[in-house]
């Protein structure tokens, strides 16, 4: 088991921040969260850097996400909040204490500098994972004081393929308790000729399994839906740009129903 490293230094002063926001002040209903945003692991965890090859690959981060949710955010005009460490350093879309937060084994690749305590698991939530969801919350409580509509849109992308099984789905749309912007998502999406669209599947959203979606959007009542792209399609800018593009023009029409955003 590897020591401790104190809270107030799992970050260097010098280290990028916990959490990035664009466009705090956009006017758009949509509000999106990155929270699998970045495979950077803070200097103090040098164990978690000597795995090069997993932070690269899904096991670090969602790759494309990043791309994808900037570009959605300019699309739109609407605010943004990107993690700003790798998943292997905490997951910040997992509830704390689950084994999946802090995981020892990630898409089947054990993570030896994950073997540790109860007081690093506090260092790594007070570094990573509280400001990164603090500052959802503030930006959410601004916007509700100023009765501004809002939806949440956490946005994700997946492996083509898992150990038995491919995935034939290029998107997939995510939902726990509140289907108000899944259905339409859903349906909007396949109305594409060709494109194969996963409704709550490979994945689906729990309270027990999940953190942005069940504590910013149910909680607050707000409609909410974590987007999930194939990674394939997020491997070039022009990839990027069809999903984001696509994703925009479907919020709009969502949002010309009357379907999106709440007090």
């Amino acid at each position: 088991m590897s020591s401790p490293p104190p809270a107030l230094h799992i970050l260097a002063p010098d280290e990028p921040p916990a959490f990035e926001v664009v466009n705090p002040e956009g006017p758009s209903s949509a509000f999106l969260l990155c929270d699998h945003a970045s495979n950077a692991v803070p200097r103090s965890l040098p164990v978690l850097a000597l795995q090069e090859e997993a932070l690269r690959e899904h096991t670090g981060w969602d790759i494309g996400a990043a791309l994808l949710s900037r570009r959605l955010s300019a699309l739109l005009d609407a605010p943004l909040v990107l993690s700003g460490y790798s998943r292997l350093v905490i997951d910040c879309n997992r509830p704390l204490g689950a084994p999946s937060s802090i995981p020892e084994v990630s898409c089947g690749v054990p993570i030896p500098g994950n073997t540790i305590d109860a007081a690093e698991a506090r260092a790594r939530a007070d570094a990573c994972f509280w400001p990164y969801h603090n500052a959802i919350t503030a930006l959410l409580d601004a916007r509700r004081d100023r009765r501004q509509s809002t939806a949440i849109l956490s946005v994700h992308s997946f492996t083509p393929s898992m150990p038995g099984q491919d995935r034939p789905w290029q998107a997939a749309v995510l939902y726990g308790r509140d289907r108000r912007l899944a259905a339409p998502f859903i349906e909007l999406l396949r109305r594409e000729p060709g494109l194969c669209v996963g409704d709550n599947e490979p994945y689906h959203v729990s309270a027990g399994g999940d953190y942005g979606i069940p504590v910013h959007g149910e909680a607050r009542g707000l409609p909410c839906v974590l987007l999930e792209i194939r990674q394939d399609g997020l491997l070039s800018a022009e990839g990027v740009e069809a999903w984001a593009q696509r994703l925009a023009a479907i919020y709009r029409e969502i949002e010309a129903r009357g379907l999106a955003g709440g007090a």
